[in-house]
């Protein structure tokens, strides 16, 4: 029951800030690059599964990570105990129904230089098994 109920408030809260941010002209949704409503609800249901399974992960502490989603280009950001936590936030959001991409800005904490804005795709294998692509570093 309690998780049914905490899939279903946090699918509410996406939608309404999804929903506001458009709406006030400001957020993701600004400038040239307007969402259908049909695409913010795609983003939302995608934030939403993510968060959903980090909240069922033992290895994964939910209140430190913070999930965006744009047009199916899944954003990482917050603190990770260890890469091993990182690794499976990320394969956690490369396995979700949606996403096209997962860009990280996990920090591991206790490390001066952990890698930001690392950039994950999905890849068909020979066998059809999807596996994340080796990172790229973005041009930040």
């Amino acid at each position: 029951m309690r998780t049914k109920f905490v899939n279903l408030l946090l699918f509410v809260a996406c939608l309404y800030l999804a929903g506001c941010a458009d709406l006030h002209g400001g957020g993701v949704g600004a400038g040239d690059e307007r969402r259908s409503f049909q695409q913010i609800t795609d983003d939302a249901k995608i934030t939403s599964r993510i968060n959903t399974e980090y909240y069922k992960d033992e290895l994964i502490h939910t209140i430190r990570i913070d999930v965006d989603t744009h047009r199916g280009v899944v954003s990482l950001h917050g603190y990770a105990d260890h890469q091993q936590e990182a690794t499976r936030a990320i394969n956690i959001a490369l396995d979700t129904p949606g996403v096209t991409k997962v860009i990280s800005n996990l920090v591991i904490k206790n490390q001066a230089l952990s890698p930001r804005g690392v950039v994950y795709r999905k890849a068909p294998s020979k066998t059809g098994v999807t596996e994340p692509v080796a990172p790229q570093q973005t041009d930040r």
